[in-house]
């Protein structure tokens, strides 16, 4: 995201790749060449922009422009681009206007302004638009591309608007033969992006509703989002979202079909009523027109860009910017719009099998209820089936505002708000569904579902209070379908809570139910939050997750895709000692299972932390943390939707952070989960202790010792890699015996897993000064496939120092030890690293591999790049503006490439490299 100037944004939004490309190539001191592509609109001369915005001063920079027209004015695009600047040769010019020379000398002159202007400095030379630039500036822009010197050559056009008769088709052909291109296709912008920008415009999140809203109206074309949002950035964005079109973009969008013919702007007419997909059977059959005759408007209309025929046989249309389709419907009148969606709703309903979306679109837009309600209710139970489960709520909404009561209705709608993630929508929904269910089994079904929403909004004795009512019913129930589900509600709400015995027992009497009756579907559920119930104890976490896998491949047969991606869910965070690629192919799997069911929840957020899982399992830091600042970042300008998901994200990274020694990234984020009514317990505590142990605060360590005892009493669980983290961070301070521990007895008990439960009572006897009983603890830890590879890799750090003070061990021992650690820390960094390399030190040991020749060879490319800068002396900040990284991404690069290359400080770096 990078600022800029002009518009109704002052951020640029989901180009940082390609300017960084730019960036990169611009800064490479040798010529190169790029080709941007993209629809008017998407950005193309605003990443120009940003671009020239991050050159120094030492850079040389001409951008001409071409013009509709231009093509028979030869060398417009240069003259466009010298035009009004200083130091031009007179003489030159003359010569390259001069029609009398011969296009040689004319090119040439041409090529002697741009050297002489440029000299020997670096340059970016810019050449927008060259869809419409004439056959002499394609030629100078090729031959630009054959000169030397440190010269980026940048070119801009529009896909849609080349033709094989245009001097750009050639110029392309040409310069893919000649040259190493780099081609660059903007899309448009993705929904998350386009929560970014109207954020920045209006200095908010957004609401989810609203975003949608934005990103169907526009396309997510930049330049429409802005031209909606000019002057009114204080304005509602649910307001906005419905109010009529700009005069002027009206106007220009209209443009393209001003001058139709007649029948070709009547079928363009009907086809903006009918709404996004136009079927060409449907089409006809509101025209009347023939298929010769429509099969022409049709090619008319795709040829002018205005319609792009869909690609997957469908024999569909759909107009390539909505709002052009808005800007023409807004032209007719009322009367004329209802007769139009009145014939459609006739032809839908002779076809039969029609999309019921589209019968409640033009049902209502016709003024038919009844027939809109029934059409709601059945697209409601569509999408919902197809994962589209936005689309189902709209659909339901739709319903809803002709029948209020409907219970099937606010059904669909509780159900399709909670996998959108629209939380609050989704308790209205589910409350009014369980005051209006007219039977047992809806009452169980919405109490099913508001159990879970109170687990996902934090609402604990709302929570207790509905499982109490479900347990009541449960007495009134007689056995059978209704009587098991209401059990596995039970069951589910116990499993939150982490009563697992209770949970365990609940849905055993639910399987046995659903056994009896014979209720396949409510047995899988039930023996999901068994499985997840097993695998949170040690003891048992084997047998839960060969339960929940035989669940994921029921539920898919079954088609219950809820299921199958809530129960994947849990197998990843409880993946134990499942390889890194078992565990990718997991976690891919939840995401197309979260996808067909439409939970947003389990197929963004739960996928980039599970990304980040993987790789802490594997050891590499900067991609874990890399994993969830992108899951940060698809969320940023959304208004949070789902908090307690959002604090998890920022305890997880916090951690992260304080692994890598990024402190003042920790404490932001520490600093955001404050407000959190979600960062209950230990973890603020917990993490505010962890900050200060780090910081080398010995007094705020101590004064945060109290709360940490008081949150951890007041706490039903233990984690293994919890305790690690807050002893070593106790012993990196230095806090005396009894205080650690007084730590190790709260923080550890029965439940504990065996590997974990060693590694901390490894640090602890070491502590100590029981360095035998320590290295055996070690080793069993180093060995243990359950923890990570960081964990794994500071045991046989310990091990090594255990080794060393013990006088009946040899010094191989130790060696084999930090060997060892250092392939399973060469991709971490922070505190475990420091210790690793304390223990080389005291062993001699100048690197990992024993010796300093070649280590080079181990950095990835952008840290080679990054360190020849570091060599010449570059600071992070001039780093980060030199190659469009952040500083933070810097610090990380830096960090790799001293541990890799055996070296402490920066000034080393040049030694090294030479």
């Amino acid at each position: 995201m990078r600022w800029t100037r002009g518009g109704a944004s002052r951020v640029m939004v989901g180009r940082d790749r390609e300017l960084g490309q730019l960036t990169e190539l611009a800064a490479s001191g040798q010529s190169r060449v790029a080709v941007i592509a993209g629809e008017p609109g998407v950005g193309k001369t605003r990443l120009i922009q940003e671009l020239l915005a991050t050159l120094g001063s030492e850079y040389t920079v001409l951008v001409g422009t071409a013009e509709p027209g231009s093509l028979s004015r030869p060398y417009e695009v240069l003259l466009d681009a010298v035009d009004g600047r200083p130091g031009v040769d007179e003489f030159q010019l003359d010569s390259l206007a001069d029609p009398d020379r011969s296009p040689v000398e004319r090119l040439h002159a041409g090529l002697a302004i741009v050297d002489d202007f440029v000299g020997e400095r670096p340059a970016v030379i810019v050449f927008e638009d060259l869809h419409w630039a004439d056959s002499e500036s394609a030629a100078l822009f090729e031959r630009i591309a054959d000169t030397g010197g440190s010269r980026l050559l940048i070119g801009t056009y529009r896909p849609d608007e080349v033709t094989s008769r245009q001097p750009i088709a050639a110029l392309l052909a040409r310069l893919g033969r000649r040259y190493a291109v780099t081609h660059l296709g903007l899309e448009r912008l993705t929904e998350s992006d386009t929560a970014a920008l109207l954020t920045t415009i209006t200095g908010k999140p957004v609401p989810y509703r609203s975003v949608v809203a934005f990103h169907e109206r526009t396309g997510g074309n930049p330049f429409f989002l802005e031209e909606l949002m000019r002057g009114h950035e204080n304005d509602s964005l649910e307001v906005l979202g419905e109010q009529p079109l700009p005069w002027s973009l009206a106007e220009v969008l209209r443009r393209q079909v001003d001058e139709l013919q007649p029948p070709v702007r009547r079928i363009v007419e009907a086809a903006a009523v009918l709404g996004h997909r136009v079927p060409f059977d449907l089409l006809a059959a509101v025209t009347g027109a023939g298929e010769d005759e429509l099969i022409a408007a049709l090619r008319e209309l795709v040829v002018l860009g205005v319609l792009v025929e869909d690609q997957e046989g469908q024999d569909d249309f759909h107009f390539r910017h909505s709002l052009v389709r808005e800007a023409i419907s807004a032209r007719l009148l009322g009367r004329e719009q209802r007769r139009l969606h009145e014939a459609a709703l006739e032809a839908l309903l002779a076809a039969g099998g029609s999309d019921p979306a589209m019968v409640a679109l033009h049902a209502r837009a016709a003024g038919r209820y009844d027939e809109m309600v029934a059409a709601a209710r059945k697209g409601t139970a569509l999408y919902l089936s197809i994962g589209s489960a936005y689309q189902a709520l709209q659909l339901a909404e739709m319903g809803l505002e002709e029948e209020s009561d409907d219970a099937e209705l606010l059904a669909g709608a509780a159900q399709a708000a909670w996998l959108a993630d629209l939380l609050d929508d989704a308790i209205s929904y589910a409350r009014r569904w369980q005051d209006r269910a007219a039977t047992r089994s809806e009452q169980v079904e919405a109490l099913y579902l508001l159990v879970r929403l109170a687990w996902d909004t934090e609402e604990e004795a709302r929570m207790e209070a509905l499982t109490d009512e479900v347990e009541r019913l449960i007495a009134k129930l007689p056995p059978g379908a209704e009587q098991a589900r209401a059990m596995t509600v039970v069951a589910q709400s116990c499993m939150l809570r982490d009563q697992t015995e209770v949970a365990v027992s609940w849905a055993d009497r639910a399987i046995a139910l659903a056994e009896e009756f014979d209720l396949p579907r409510v047995r899988l559920a039930a023996l999901v939050e068994k499985g997840a119930a097993l695998t949170e104890r040690a003891s048992s976490s084997d047998e839960g997750r060969a339960l929940l896998a035989w669940v994921v491949d029921e539920a898919e047969k079954l088609g219950e895709w809820v299921l199958a991606a809530r129960t994947l869910n849990h197998v990843v965070q409880n993946a134990g000692a499942a390889e890194p690629a078992e565990h990718a192919e997991i976690l891919e799997r939840m995401r197309i299972d979260a996808e067909r069911a439409g939970i947003e929840s389990l197929a963004v957020a739960a996928y980039f932390q599970g990304r980040a899982r993987i790789a802490t399992r594997e050891g590499d830091l900067a991609a874990a943390i890399t994993a969830l600042e992108l899951g940060r970042e698809r969320d940023r300008g959304y208004e949070q939707r789902h908090l307690r998901r959002t604090c998890y994200h920022a305890v997880f990274l916090s951690g992260l952070y304080l692994e890598a020694g990024e402190l003042d990234l920790a404490d932001q984020t520490i600093e955001g989960l404050r407000s959190s009514p979600y960062a209950t317990g230990l973890i603020v505590p917990g993490l505010d202790f962890h900050l200060a142990c780090r910081r080398g605060d010995l007094a705020a360590a101590q004064s945060q010792l109290d709360q940490v005892f008081a949150a951890l009493a007041e706490q039903s669980w233990r984690s293994g890699s919890q305790a690690h983290d807050l002893i070593s961070a106790a012993l990196f301070v230095g806090l005396p015996l009894p205080t650690l521990d007084r730590m190790g007895e709260e923080l550890l008990d029965v439940h504990v897993w065996d590997a974990a439960r060693t590694l901390v009572e490894a640090q602890l006897a070491e502590a100590h000064g029981e360095w035998a009983k320590a290295l055996a603890s070690y080793r069993v830890a180093a060995d243990a496939p359950v923890l990570g590879a960081s964990a794994r890799g500071t045991a046989h750090v310990g091990a090594a120092r255990c080794a060393l003070a013990l006088t009946d061990q040899p010094r191989e021992v130790a060696v084999g030890h930090v060997q060892k650690a250092a392939r399973l820390l060469c991709q971490w960094r922070g505190w475990r690293v420091a210790q690793l390399e304390e223990v080389r030190a005291r062993l001699g040991l100048a690197a990992a591999d024993g010796a300093t020749a070649g280590v080079g060879a181990a950095l990835t490319r952008r840290e080679r790049q990054v360190a020849v800068l570091v060599a010449d002396g570059l600071t992070n900040a001039e780093l980060a503006r030199r190659l469009f990284i952040s500083p933070k991404t810097v610090a990380i690069h830096v960090s790799n490439i001293l541990h890799k290359l055996g070296v402490s400080s920066r000034t080393e770096v040049a030694d090294v490299l030479g």
